[in-house]
């Protein structure tokens, strides 16, 4: 058994958000994902063919989707059914943003950045 710590050894994410896949079993995937100021262009939205769930481990998050953008800070974790455009508009730039997001339901090819 491997024990490892989702808030130790975080990559330097100042040039780009850094993604960790942590576990794929058939229609699942965890990763942690560490942003660092990094926005989603308002052109190149997300929109998945999958569920996903994410939940802010740490730092400071905007999440726009359907019209609404919801802020997200340490501990808020937030549900994007299969289909929904949505973007992140913050990110803390003082300090990381960690991510987990499951991704349930995954196999088609995603449209994402």
């Amino acid at each position: 058994m491997t024990v490892a710590n989702l808030l130790a050894d975080l990559p330097d994410a100042s040039a780009g958000e850094v993604f960790t896949e942590l576990l794929a079993r058939s229609g699942c995937r965890i990763e942690r994902i560490v942003s660092h100021g990094q926005t989603t262009p308002a052109e190149q939205p997300y929109r998945q063919d999958h569920d996903e769930w994410v939940l802010l481990l740490a730092g400071a998050a905007r999440v726009a989707m359907q019209g609404t953008e919801t802020v997200l800070g340490a501990g808020d974790h937030l549900f994007i059914p299969a289909g929904t455009v949505h973007r992140v508009t913050f990110t803390a730039p003082d300090r990381p943003t960690i991510w987990l997001a499951v991704h349930l339901g995954e196999g088609a090819a995603a449209t994402e950045p």
